[in-house]
């Protein structure tokens, strides 16, 4: 039964990563029709509203504390989205994709700054492989840093801080109602910045709507709930490296439905990343592990 668990787990991530894979693809095409921070704002007021309800009766529970807290992790939640949505205008969804996901091999880095806790040998080989890729993806031929790889680059920092910061105030608050008000606060914010430096917007469309409504529902309560499920019952191994698909999905996306452009150099550069995210999420313990059960195995035959 429990390996039944896992394995439903394990599938209830993947479906988590293509829905965020997705969700590149989906934020791509809307910005044909609405404005980045109008996009977030209604995405993350409907969010937020959802998942108020759902966890009204540990929202309200809520202390100041939990309050500041939530409000810090929201402005970089905010920073990352923002960043990412505006940069997404001038990059393609594949490079967005993968260079976004590079913010893991960021956050040991931040952490060590919060907590003291030094970086492994691991980590500090991920940061190589990580950088490297992104130079390949992001460099043009006149080896000018484009502006939407920066902006996205500086999203990935901000995403990085955002995990980081949840890892350390998570261990005395609870980290769904954490989750609840950092919505909030990146609707909040987005809201001021849409009203602030964007046009009134007009009569939204019909696909507008729907792209709204998916990231909204899909791509943050749907896939919040599932991932918050799921990893009771997976190894956080497991879980790192299904989540970390999420940028291959988001590529594969990008080339079928968006048709951008598949070249030799964007997947290097990918490769690059991924394995990057994978040593410093799991610092490749599953083949250890294998290796060690093969060890094993083979005493006991000679036995």
């Amino acid at each position: 039964m429990k390996n039944k668990s896992s394995v439903y787990a394990d599938f209830s991530l993947l479906i988590v990563a293509i829905i965020w894979g997705s969700g590149f693809v989906v934020t791509k095409n809307s910005l044909d029709y609405i404005t980045p921070y109008y996009l977030l704002a209604y995405r993350f007021i409907i969010s937020f509203l959802l998942m108020s309800i759902v966890f009204f009766n540990r929202l309200k529970k809520a202390k100041l504390k939990d309050w500041k807290a939530g409000l810090l992790i929201g402005i970089f939640l905010f920073g990352g989205f923002a960043t990412q949505t505006v940069g997404l205008k001038y990059t393609t969804v594949g490079k967005q994709a993968f260079i976004t996901a590079s913010n893991v091999v960021m956050v040991p880095f931040i952490y060590w700054g919060i907590s003291k806790k030094k970086p492994d040998i691991y980590e500090v080989i991920a940061v190589i492989l990580c950088f490297t890729g992104i130079g390949i993806l992001s460099f043009e031929s006149n080896l000018r840093f484009g502006y939407g790889e920066f902006l996205t680059f500086v999203c990935a920092i901000f995403f990085a801080f955002h995990i980081a910061t949840i890892g350390y105030f998570s261990k005395e608050h609870d980290p769904i109602v954490l989750s609840v008000i950092q919505i909030l606060v990146a609707g909040i914010f987005s809201t001021i910045f849409a009203l602030t430096l964007e046009p009134k917007m007009g009569k939204m469309s019909n696909e507008t709507i729907y792209s709204i409504l998916y990231l909204a529902i899909f791509s943050t309560l749907i896939a919040f709930l599932v991932q918050n499920i799921a990893q009771k019952y997976t190894t956080s191994t497991h879980a790192a490296i299904i989540l970390s698909l999420e940028a291959v999905f988001g590529g594969i996306m990008s080339l079928i439905f968006l048709k951008e452009p598949f070249t030799i150099r964007f997947l290097i550069g990918c490769i690059s990343i991924l394995v990057s995210i994978i040593t410093t999420e799991t610092k490749w313990s599953f083949l250890r592990k294998k290796v060690n059960d093969n060890n094993n195995s083979s005493k006991t035959h000679k036995v």
